[in-house]
């Protein structure tokens, strides 16, 4: 009973958080095209390696990649991961230059067992995130764009254990939140009219997972795993309203239309190759597909439909502990890892690419299973072939992994 009481309390913080989160990056002006910048479900210890994790068995952490992972926990565990993370961006277009900081929560998970075969996980991690300002001169005045929210996914998932070294799981998501773009008008007259564009999805999503894990000898392992989301048109509804911002009328609603049969996104396919040795260290090389060429983004009004391209991201991941008993230095994770990112989105016939490199630390605790992950990670995101606007981050990562033996039965004396 007390166990269930536990598990109980930490699914409502979850969904707490899933109720009032707030957190923002640091803003890029790549965010106002199609849903925002996507995120790929990576806790911290995974984007300290680049962002891997399709063929990541260890049952020591939530990997939400890949719900097949969960049937690998311990039968006596519970894990709980949070996330945060401190943005730093720094960007150039010609000769205007322009700084930014930003942060908060990054997602909240957590996994138990069922039974010796079946793990489950619930959390809730980001889909996208929408966050910019910036403005220009137009005729007779000038105008601002701003652009906030993002969606996200309060998950529930499955994994479970068919034979020796072969895991299969699903996942069950509700995919909520709302993204806004803003067009600010200033006249030379003194009015101000808003423009805004809202994009409000309330949804279900499913996404499948399995692993294939064999032992090469008593020291090595091979690891294979895939996923795959399936595609499919949102529900949920989007509108233009325009606001008399000076005059302080009644805002006008300019269209609204269902999300169904207008806006989608694609199927996403994952898949990676997972080498460890002797349980000290681990080489893990991922690959993720979407073909962003066939969603849709409807018109609306003064906002025009976004083309998109085919994403493909390459990532590239290592870490490195000296023993898996010892003192504290010996128990340190020493984590690095690489990306290369084309983008979903388009900017006129320009695509947007990124690429990154990544470090970090898991810092064991004394006397306990949890870890404490401390990263860093930089990244370059830009245009191409005409570059436009050029950014640099600087990301912190922090994360904590709660791991306690909540289900040890205890001897009666």
């Amino acid at each position: 009973m007390k166990i269930n009481k536990k598990i109980v309390a930490a699914l409502s913080a979850v969904i707490m958080a899933a109720m009032s989160l707030s957190a923002q990056n640091s803003g890029s002006p790549y965010s106002r095209f199609g849903y925002g910048l996507l995120n790929d479900n990576a806790t911290s210890a995974q984007r300290q390696m680049g962002g891997v994790g399709y063929a990541m068995t260890g049952g020591r952490q939530v990997n939400v990649m890949n719900p097949a992972s969960y049937a690998r926990i311990d039968s006596l565990t519970f894990i709980f991961d949070l996330g945060v993370d401190l943005s730093i961006r720094k960007s150039r277009e010609g000769s205007v230059r322009d700084k930014r900081t930003g942060g908060g929560l990054d997602y909240m998970t957590m996994m138990f067992p069922v039974s010796k075969y079946i793990g489950m996980s619930a959390g809730l991690v980001p889909v996208s995130t929408v966050s910019y300002s910036f403005g220009n001169q137009i005729t007779n005045g000038r105008n601002s764009h701003e652009g906030s929210g993002g969606i996200n996914q309060l998950y529930l998932g499955l994994g479970a254990r068919l034979f020796k070294g072969f895991t299969i799981g699903t996942n069950v998501s509700y995919l909520f939140g709302n993204t806004l773009n803003d067009i600010y008008a200033y006249t030379s007259s003194g009015s101000t009219s808003l423009f805004e564009q809202s994009i409000e999805v309330r949804d279900w999503g499913l996404q499948f997972g399995a692993q294939y894990a064999y032992e090469l000898d008593t020291r090595n392992k091979l690891s294979v795993g895939v996923s795959f989301t399936p595609g499919k048109t949102l529900l949920g509804h989007a509108q233009v309203i325009k606001y008399d911002v000076t005059a302080n009328e009644t805002p006008d609603t300019l269209s609204r239309m269902p999300l169904r049969d207008n806006f989608s996104m694609p199927s996403t396919f994952g898949a990676g190759v997972n080498y460890e040795l002797d349980n000290r260290m681990m080489l893990e090389a991922d690959v993720t597909y979407q073909p962003w060429s066939k969603a849709k983004f409807a018109n609306m009004d003064d906002f025009s439909a976004t083309k998109f391209n085919d994403r493909i991201k390459f990532a590239l991941g290592f870490q490195y502990k000296h023993r898996q008993r010892g003192n504290f230095f010996q128990l340190i994770s020493y984590r690095l890892g690489g990306f290369y990112n084309r983008d979903y989105m388009k900017v006129g016939d320009n695509s947007v690419r990124e690429y990154g490199i990544t470090c970090g630390l898991g810092l064991p605790t004394h006397s306990s299973k949890t870890v404490i992950n401390l990263g860093f990670e930089y990244r370059h995101r830009q245009a191409h072939p005409d570059p436009l606007l050029k950014e640099n981050y600087f990301n912190i990562t922090f994360g904590v992994n709660f791991s306690q033996l909540w289900f040890e039965k205890r001897k009666i004396r």
